[in-house]
């Protein structure tokens, strides 16, 4: 099973994630993995996106997408999950074409749908515990609500990334992924349009409530 996963920042998207990689045993990709993979283990294509690093440059989809699909079809031979790829349309239907070329099937695209204000204050919230950053603990959120200032799961410690809590942050990364004329949001609409000409299957499952729910929601859908 293949599935392209989106969700805004604070929607959940990595815990659901989680779930779906240890139910279904997939390769559970994410784009900034597959950049530290490359150039850690100097690959050719590593080496090319350093050298736009160092500079200050974004790596150029040329790029970028050949890494992603080289990464699907390693780690991902018996099925994958990639995740915060692609970014923006441009890079959606390039994917999609390249995916077409390999001979990849992209069984399912999955997007957690979750208005902007309600993400943002989950990710203003948002506790990651030392033992397991996929262990569910918000400030904001009575139901996860960590206890004693412990997780919640397991009462490990927990911290909050500094751009967590910078708003300005939170707001420049919502910019991009709820533009949906040419941003994140855009990205996911293409494979919606494609499911709707049978090329794939789309699911939109609401980010709002608990997380066993949305749990739920998600695998019944994945049929």
């Amino acid at each position: 099973m293949n599935i392209l996963f989106f969700g805004p920042n604070g929607s959940g998207k990595g815990t659901q994630g989680a779930l779906l990689k240890e139910k279904y045993h997939l390769a559970h990709i994410e784009s900034g993995a597959i950049f530290r993979e490359h150039i850690g283990g100097g690959t050719d294509l590593g080496k090319k996106a350093k050298a736009y690093i160092d500079r200050g440059d974004l790596v150029p989809d040329e790029i970028t997408i050949p890494m992603v699909l080289e990464t699907l079809q390693s780690k991902g031979a018996k099925g994958w999950l990639l995740d915060g790829f692609p970014r923006n349309m441009i890079q959606a239907q390039k994917l999609w074409d390249e995916i077409q070329k390999a001979g990849l099937t992209l069984d399912y695209v999955v997007e957690i749908a979750l208005p902007r204000e309600s993400a943002k204050k989950r990710i203003l919230g948002r506790r990651l515990c030392k033992n397991d950053n996929n262990h569910p603990n918000n400030v904001h959120i009575p139901a996860i609500r960590p206890v004693d200032g412990k997780c919640r799961v397991c009462g490990g410690e927990l911290s909050a990334r500094s751009d967590d809590l910078d708003e300005q942050a939170v707001n420049k990364r919502h910019d991009i992924y709820y533009d949906d004329e040419d941003g994140t949001l855009a990205a996911a609409h293409f494979y919606r349009d494609l499911a709707r000409q049978g090329k794939t299957r789309y699911i939109e499952i609401d980010g709002a409530g608990e997380i066993s729910a949305i749990k739920e929601k998600l695998l019944a859908a994945l049929i």
